[in-house]
């Protein structure tokens, strides 16, 4: 590692990990344990940023014995899926999760269950990070904490070789780490919902995929409301499977107990008042273990004096956008590779429809697919970087919008720019309860703010930058939601209420200056011209 200057950081390495989450992490520990020189960034502190940092994420566990208990699994989530996912990958993350896991014992202390097993599919969240971070470090990789990347290099023929970035615990120093290959783990984005540990989940990596020229695919599955209580974004759901729900005159509502039924039977109930909730249906031997389960959930009540169990307490519902959905850059191939030469994709930072389809893939599948996607595109990075040559005097920066505007310079109010994205992606009317009206409303004021910020910020902060992300990632959301025009999973459509044979495909997206969409080809279901008929 040589430093260019006072003012600047210049880092050579083999593979650089864009994130420090759970997919990240993992990342980096696989292309280390493959050979190579890595080096990690994150925006926050590897091993408490991000939002597996706070929760109590469970894995999709699945052991190898008997044999028909993976065949199970995978063709009851194939179903789920509602044609959109890829048994070929589910099986690939079951068994990636399977044996990977494990080996974090050394820095992890997996629990017992009941019959005395290790307990390898849930985990603590704040400890499983700071695992991780250990883990990290321990096989040699350089950890750049508090080093937001703000765009991708690339070499003369596109391949991607290099990142640079801010050191904001060094007076926003500059830093820039040219790679052999890099590896988007930025996240996703919940559209700042707060979401808690999403504070640095804005869509970076997908807005810097696409400057290089990669696609997103299943952006309109977006639509993932979660409940939480009211004057909070404590969104840990397990406990409510055992709520009871009241309207504001303290009639019980008649509501589907979990599942998406719910979430949309709770939000036509609050578009027509408050709605209160009591968990007086929680077993005691649940109860007594929510404390070490899901530690965060009873502290919002501890801090209120509220007993959930015995007390009515009022409830909302927040949109986790692509962090609970389903949508992020495509995954080209089997080695998460994206499109272009020399980046790869792991987490919330990918698509997830080929082992998700078009429903969430909540907390275990979600979490099999960070850690699996995690390993599998380390392993590739470091297998790519071997053969390939880094020489940061031929890199060209690709960051556009919030970096280098198309028109004049000039003060651009990034504050009220997130704002908009806010109001566009969070009400339920515009996001739950699509109709083509309401979609092209919201692509009308996403595209103007659009404009105002790609044509003039200028600036290069932060801050601005990921205005820029939140902008590009809700664009894209919008465009998809508007050219699927049926409901599928956790896409709903209003005027399309029923799911449509001709749209079991998956719908990619991108553009800068103008958003486009078009069918995969690849999808199981795609046939020759059919986006020209479905649109």
């Amino acid at each position: 590692m040589t430093s260019s200057s006072l003012e600047d950081l210049s880092i050579t390495t083999d593979v650089l990990i864009v994130g420090g989450g759970m997919a990240g992490a993992w990342a980096a520990t696989s292309a280390a344990q493959a050979g190579a020189k890595v080096v990690l960034a994150d925006k926050g502190y590897c091993g408490t940023s991000g939002v597996t940092a706070t929760a109590g994420p469970g894995h999709w566990w699945v052991p190898p014995n008997p044999p028909e208990a993976r065949d199970i699994a995978v063709a009851n989530r194939v179903a789920a899926g509602l044609g959109l996912g890829e048994a070929e990958w589910m099986y690939r993350i079951i068994d990636q999760t399977w044996r990977t896991l494990p080996t974090l014992a050394r820095h992890y202390a997996f629990g017992i269950d009941e019959a005395g097993r290790v307990n390898y599919r849930a985990v603590r969240g704040p400890e499983y990070m700071r695992a991780l971070r250990h883990h990290v470090l321990s096989l040699g990789v350089t950890i750049l904490d508090h080093s937001p990347v703000l765009e991708l290099l690339a070499r003369s023929d596109g391949s991607i070789g290099g990142a640079r970035g801010l050191r904001r615990r060094e007076g926003g120093r500059l830093f820039q780490v040219n790679a052999g290959a890099v590896i988007l783990a930025a996240g996703g984005t919940s559209f700042l919902s707060h979401l808690l540990g999403s504070g640095t989940n804005t869509g970076d990596g997908y807005l810097m995929a696409a400057e290089a020229g990669a696609e997103m695919s299943g952006m309109e599955f977006t639509a993932v409301y979660t409940i939480a209580p009211a004057h909070s974004t404590m969104t840990r759901s397990m406990a409510y499977s055992f709520a009871t729900y009241y309207g504001a005159d303290g009639h019980e509502l008649d509501l589907p107990k979990m599942g998406p039924d719910l979430t949309v039977s709770l939000a036509r109930a609050l578009q027509r008042g408050p709605v209160y909730c009591s968990l007086n249906r929680m077993p005691d031997d649940i109860k007594a273990r929510l404390h070490t389960i899901s530690p965060n959930v009873p502290l919002v009540f501890d801090r209120w004096g509220i007993d959930p169990y015995r007390d009515r307490f009022e409830v909302t519902l927040h949109n986790d956008g692509t962090i609970r959905g389903v949508g992020g850059v495509r995954v080209h191939d089997a080695d998460c590779a994206t499109s272009v030469s020399g980046l790869f994709v792991a987490g919330d930072n990918a698509s997830r429809e080929k082992v998700a389809g078009a429903v969430t893939g909540g907390g275990n599948v979600n979490s099999a697919w960070a850690l699996s996607s995690g390993v599998l595109a380390g392993r590739a990075a470091a297998r790519l970087a071997r053969g390939t040559q880094r020489d940061g005097t031929h890199l060209r920066p690709l960051g556009r919008a919030g970096l280098r505007p198309r028109r004049q310079p000039k003060a651009v109010d990034a504050a009220a720019a997130r704002s908009g994205v806010r109001a566009e992606m969070h009400p339920f009317e515009k996001t739950l309860f699509r109709t083509e009206a309401g979609l092209k409303a919201s692509s009308l004021v996403l595209e103007d703010l659009w404009a105002e910020l790609a044509d003039h910020a200028h600036t290069g902060t932060l801050a601005v930058r990921e205005t820029a992300a939140l902008l590009a990632t809700a664009r894209w959301s919008v465009a998809t939601a508007t050219t699927r025009r049926e409901s599928r999973g956790i896409h709903r459509r209003e005027d399309f209420p029923l799911q449509d044979s001709g749209f079991a495909v998956r719908l990619l997206s991108g553009g800068l200056d103008q958003a486009w969409v078009r069918i995969d080809e690849t999808s199981t279901n795609a046939r020759p011209g059919q986006f020209e008929a479905a649109s």
